[in-house]
């Protein structure tokens, strides 16, 4: 037997007003949350603008202070990828995959960057524990590796298609400033980032990849 919901319940106990109490309660909870959420979506493009990671436009803001292009920008976005999820078979899902694709990628960095330090020895000048560092730093990057293969090549080439174009918005941020944008090492991880995307939207044009 299904549970009731609690605007019934309440409604059973202290006749209809109880019902539309909680209905107007869940309609307040569901604006504060979006609400939110848009602010919040708003924030990865509008601080690292003010920090010259984004282009200066993503910085500006109206008479109040609010940062009208990114909260747009991000706002179309979130519209976008909600249309987009209209034609996919199981939408929850799909956008948890590719969530936890998306992370996958900067733990692996993370991880990377850990070894690198145990190799070189930076912050390690006084000895520490480079050893289990080392070993716990190998681990975390093996076992990242590993997750990025279980969750699938067509989540990860769907990852670099948004990866690309947020690489896109910070070149032209570095090209605003005059400012070199990538290291050897750095446009070494682009290019594989960028052909990456360029599969992921053949795949997805072919119907190699399904959403």
């Amino acid at each position: 037997v299904a549970q009731p919901s609690m605007a019934s319940v309440l409604e059973s106990i202290v006749g209809p007003w109880g019902s539309t109490l909680i209905r107007v309660g869940v309609v307040l909870s569901v604006l504060g949350a979006y609400l939110a959420w848009s602010l919040m979506a708003a924030e990865i493009l509008y601080i690292p603008a003010k920090a010259d990671d984004m282009p200066r436009f993503l910085a500006r803001t109206n008479s109040k202070g609010a940062p009208v292009v990114a909260l747009v920008l991000a706002g179309g976005l979130v519209r976008l990828l909600l249309m987009l999820l209209l034609f996919t078979s199981d939408a929850l899902n799909f956008m948890l995959d590719l969530t936890a694709a998306l992370s996958l990628i900067p733990y692996l960095l993370a991880a990377a960057y850990a070894v690198k330090l145990t190799v070189t020895r930076e912050t390690y000048e006084n000895g520490g524990a480079l050893r289990s560092d080392a070993v716990v730093a190998g681990i975390a990057t093996f076992y990242t590796l590993f997750l990025i293969y279980a969750a699938g090549l067509d989540k990860l080439l769907l990852s670099c298609i948004l990866y690309a174009v947020g690489a896109g918005l910070y070149v032209v941020a570095r090209r605003e400033r005059n400012l070199r944008v990538f290291t050897p090492a750095e446009a070494v991880l682009f290019a594989i980032i960028v052909v990456g995307a360029v599969a992921g939207v053949v795949s997805l044009a072919t119907g190699a990849i399904q959403i």
